[in-house]
């Protein structure tokens, strides 16, 4: 039997402030229906890729549940075999949480959306509709548009005279893009929250501009039926030292107004020995910095997705949480917001000195088990005489870019039902691919308990069928498992349906009065 936590007592710990990673065990698509707020998505079907970075400290107290879809036992018996110590179910799972009468959210990221909206009650921070916004963009010369969000989001679809800034960027970099105190600027995302969190950092550090959020983002813009851009590159300058400077005097005012504390390298060897505690350590400058020269056991989280992934980050709720950055006013702005979003938080000074750790930094993996494997150009072989059955465990998105050709597409936490659709032939090999081989290895041993056959894994997964320039497929053209795997945001891409968008905003627009409900946040603005 699995040991149970009732409702009530999650939500003791949520508001006392004791550490707690809340997790749901269901596929992205699921989760955003329906969640409480600090609940994290580890979805099943990718717990060992994700967990030990996600939730580093094996006797954290981890309450895992699903919605009735039998998940909870397998992630028990996994979590189990990991090394964690201390795991339970949430009494009669989600149906648990609302028979208690107690919030439940839509979407990702909810508690950093919910945030920032109320940012925006509290501080009324300044904003503008699209129509306005587009006047001003076609008549004022003296205007900049910063976008907040990833570079990848911005190169999609972008709104004019838009410059990629991403979040953490902004305080650091504004003095440079608008020198002239009288030069207006427009911080944009694609819907809300990087918006608002973005112009109240600058006005928070006391840049001198007007500065406006674009309201509702790139959908307000669309809603309003407005041309977006598409495949724009122009990316923020560097600063002068001087600008760098005022940046970083700026920023660090704004994390000690909101509470956050300076160590240095011994305060962090001595917050790393505390064993009951939860210690996360994070790299928020851009990936490209991180890979040229990292503090080592730093993750790269760029501060401004930091922010707004907060769940994805740091699912263990009442941790600590330690900010590095080389240039300071970036850590410091990333720090402020987490502060006032009930983290503990650390600002580490120095750190970047010594011998610093190359590369974009790997997962932290549990050691993989022994499968049988087969190369690229042997599977090809075996592929072109029909002597295969493929099955890619890859993230539906990924697999619909590009797969094996004949490969059936399956989510890993249903490969019984996946199976009963593909129904292998006895003269079949049956062989496992995922984007890296990573995923493909820790579900051969579940194929070989459904079938009672031991699968083959495609050495390197379909990155090194590609690399042995094999050919691909796009598309879905073979699906064993329905593509919920992931969440289609109404904000993200350029076909996303009106009603969608419309609903998303509605959403938004009622997370203060649903926070004021829920009672477990202890945000604070500034």
């Amino acid at each position: 039997m699995i040991r149970e936590t009732a409702p009530a007592d999650v939500r003791l710990d949520l508001i006392t402030g004791r550490e707690i990673a809340l997790i749901d065990l269901r596929e992205e698509d699921a989760y955003a229906k329906d969640h409480p707020l600090f609940a994290a998505n580890l979805p099943l079907s990718r717990l060992e890729l994700e967990v030990f970075d996600r939730i580093p400290r094996r006797d954290t107290k981890v309450v895992i549940y699903d919605s009735g879809e039998g998940l909870v036992p397998a992630a028990a018996a996994r979590l189990k075999a990991l090394g964690y110590t201390d795991v339970s179910a949430l009494a009669d799972g989600l149906l648990g949480w609302r028979l208690a009468k107690y919030e439940l959210f839509q979407d990702v990221n909810s508690a950093s959306k919910a945030f920032g909206e109320l940012v925006e009650a509290r501080r009324h921070t300044p904003s503008v509709p699209a129509p306005d916004a587009k006047t001003l963009i076609e008549s004022e010369p003296n205007l900049v548009v910063l976008d907040a969000r990833r570079f990848e989001e911005f190169h999609t679809m972008s709104i004019p005279r838009g410059v990629s800034v991403p979040g953490a960027e902004l305080v650091l970099r504004a003095r440079a893009l608008a020198p002239d105190p009288s030069t207006t600027i427009i911080v944009n995302c694609a819907g809300r929250t990087r918006s608002i969190i973005g112009a109240q950092s600058l006005i928070n550090a006391g840049v001198p501009n007007r500065v406006l959020a674009l309201r509702n983002g790139t959908i307000g813009w669309t809603l309003a039926g407005q041309p977006l851009e598409h495949g724009q590159t122009e990316r923020y300058v560097d600063v002068l030292p001087a600008r760098e400077a005022e940046a970083r005097a700026a920023a660090r005012e704004v994390s000690y107004r909101a509470g956050v504390r300076h160590i240095d390298g011994r305060a962090l060897d001595v917050l790393g020995r505390d064993a009951a505690r939860t210690l996360y350590r994070f790299d928020v400058r851009t990936p490209e910095e991180y890979a040229a020269g990292h503090i080592k056991g730093f993750r790269s989280a760029p501060g401004g997705q930091l922010v707004q992934e907060a769940d994805v980050f740091a699912p263990v709720r009442g941790a600590r949480i330690v900010l590095a950055d080389d240039r300071g006013a970036r850590a410091d702005m990333s720090a402020s917001w987490l502060a006032q979003m009930g983290w503990e938080v650390y600002v580490l000074d120095g750190g970047f000195e010594g011998p610093l750790e190359l590369g974009p930094g790997k997962p932290a993996l549990p050691a993989l088990p022994a499968v049988s494997a087969i190369s690229p150009a042997d599977l090809h072989l075996r592929w072109s005489s029909d002597a295969a059955v493929i099955i890619d465990l890859a993230p539906s998105p990924a697999h619909r870019r590009a797969h094996l050709p004949g490969a059936w597409f399956a989510v890993r936490s249903r490969l019984a039902a996946a199976l009963a659709e593909i129904k292998p032939h006895p003269s079949q090999a049956i062989v496992l691919t995922s984007p890296d081989g990573v995923l493909a290895t820790f579900a051969a041993r579940e194929i070989e308990a459904l079938t009672g056959r031991a699968p083959l894994v495609l050495e390197g997964g379909t990155a090194a069928w590609v690399k042995s320039g094999l050919p691909v497929e796009s598309g879905l053209p073979l699906p064993a498992s329905e593509p919920d795997d992931v969440y289609r945001r109404p904000y993200e891409g350029t076909d996303n349906a009106v009603s969608a968008m419309q609903a998303y905003l509605d959403w938004e627009f009622g997370l203060v009065e649903q926070l004021r409900r829920d009672g477990t946040h202890g945000f604070y603005v500034i």
